[in-house]
């Protein structure tokens, strides 16, 4: 199976082809730049320098949620539109299961730790057995004192990874009760390549969609969405 990949879920935008077990080619860049600049061009340039006939791709898998809103819009319609110009399906695979895969073949419980702002935090409890991911927590959104009670309470060494690391770190070498450690720079996160392989597996399990179904899941609503509820809330008191 020939897998495109693309994340666009955070800061990060990676784009990444896969065929069976091998990473044919992968971009990545995290800079100052909106993927709205950046994720077409790193896709023509991969597929330029794989000399890749886009046509033989089987599947497109895409980061589908959660993360910045405007980051998974601009994914989603990316694989939408190739998709409807390819008559490809697509394999929406969750953004913190994937940053979780980075860590394949861990010992520790895996915690992606996205910033949610507000001091939450995109998150979910991973390990690996057998030479395949479990959940312990499936991914979700909440505050970040209530991920470090949870993990307190398993009582195991865990390895944290992603962008919410840096903004939490304080907090988490103050209140982190079991032993901790950091992913490097190599893997704490967004891969494309990670999206490509778990979107395989779930094309394999018949997860695959129509273009026309695709939607980025987004755990929560937008700023701008909780700002016209609270109006409509002010409005009705009033």
């Amino acid at each position: 199976m020939k897998v495109l990949a693309l994340d666009s879920s955070g800061l990060v935008a990676s784009v990444a082809v896969v065929e069976d077990d091998n990473l044919l080619g992968e971009y990545t860049i995290n800079y100052k730049k909106t993927h709205s600049q950046t994720l077409l061009p790193m896709l023509d340039e991969v597929a330029k320098m794989i000399e890749l006939d886009l046509k033989t791709i089987d599947v497109i898998a895409v980061s589908a949620g959660p993360g910045s809103f405007t980051g998974l819009r601009i994914g989603s319609a990316t694989a939408k539109g190739l998709a409807l110009a390819l008559d490809k399906k697509i394999v929406s695979v969750p953004t913190v299961d994937a940053l979780a895969y980075n860590m394949w073949g861990s010992d520790a419980v895996v915690c992606p730790l996205m910033d949610a702002r507000r001091n939450q935090t995109y998150t979910g409890l991973y390990e690996f057995v057998d030479g395949k991911m479990e959940t312990i927590k499936a991914q979700c959104v909440v505050m970040l004192d209530e991920i470090v009670e949870i993990i307190n309470a398993l009582g195991r060494k865990v390895v944290f990874l992603g962008d919410g690391v840096p903004a939490f770190k304080e907090y988490l070498e103050a209140n982190i009760k079991v032993p901790h450690m950091y992913a490097p720079a190599s893997m704490n996160k967004q891969r494309a390549a990670s999206v490509a392989c778990l979107g395989a597996s779930l094309a394999d399990q018949g997860m695959a969609e129509d273009a026309k179904d695709h939607k980025p899941e987004y755990l929560r609503v937008s700023q701008a969405e909780r700002e016209r509820q609270e109006k409509e809330r002010d409005f009705k008191i009033c």
